[in-house]
């Protein structure tokens, strides 16, 4: 069964969204009515998927989703009064995966989950036929599974690991998915919407200063090859050693 999260300090809105993911018996719903709750139960349990408001008691909405991204790549959205852009660029540089303003269709909001629960699966999940884990070893390669190289990084989507010269590093899922998307199509130049539809789901509503915001804290997570993502001035990013 998915395991589902939502923080939201209004009771009855809270209790509509928790019945209607109850209701359809492919949910088991946890509820948090504050931030301090909502730490709580992050830090103690594991989500399939997040609902959090951003204005709480406690700590905000903005402070659980740093806290359950350092741990989990669980897809997490915001559900807000807060609509200016700074508040939604702000949202999605910490880790989500969709920031919806109130008010809102409860029915667009459960399908949209249902989206980022199909990508996210699809993500973790080897292509049929690629014999997964066949030697036993935990996050093992599957058979015919290949790695990408461009310069000094290296992408084992298997794992779901980056190095840079050697050493692993830490991407936000975001992060990860992007330069994957730009390696898969490593000297092709990809424009910004292209980004969104790949990365973000053609059903994103946000500005494409997003792409730019992700391509420049991929670059810095990058280190010494963030270099090799380029601009391409009118045109969008490509990755090329």
């Amino acid at each position: 069964m998915t395991r589902i999260l939502i923080v939201e300090d209004a009771d009855a809105l809270r209790e509509l969204i928790a019945e209607h993911f109850r209701e359809t018996g492919a949910f088991e719903v946890d509820e948090a009515r504050d931030g301090n709750e909502g730490l709580r139960l992050v830090s103690a349990s594991q989500y399939d998927i997040a609902i959090l408001d951003i204005m709480l008691p406690g700590p905000s909405g903005f402070d659980i989703c740093k806290i359950l991204r350092r741990k989990s790549n669980c897809p997490i959205v915001f559900l807000t009064a807060l609509g200016n852009e700074d508040n939604i660029l702000k949202g999605y540089a910490l880790g989500a995966d969709e920031y919806m303003v109130k008010p809102f269709s409860i029915k667009v909001l459960y399908a949209k989950c249902l989206a980022l629960l199909a990508r996210a699966n699809q993500a973790r999940v080897p292509e049929p036929g690629k014999d997964a884990g066949a030697s036993g070893g935990q996050g093992a390669p599957s058979s015919g599974e290949r790695n990408y190289t461009c310069g000094g990084i290296v992408l084992d989507p298997a794992r779901m690991e980056v190095l840079v010269d050697g050493e692993e590093v830490e991407l936000a899922p975001k992060e990860y998915f992007l330069l994957k998307v730009l390696m898969e199509n490593q000297g092709r130049v990809l424009g910004r919407q292209k980004l969104l539809d790949l990365v973000w789901g053609v059903d994103f509503d946000g500005g494409d200063r997003v792409v730019d915001n992700h391509i420049k804290k991929l670059r810095k997570s990058l280190k010494s090859c963030g270099g090799t993502i380029k601009t391409v001035i009118g045109g969008g990013y490509k990755i090329t050693f």
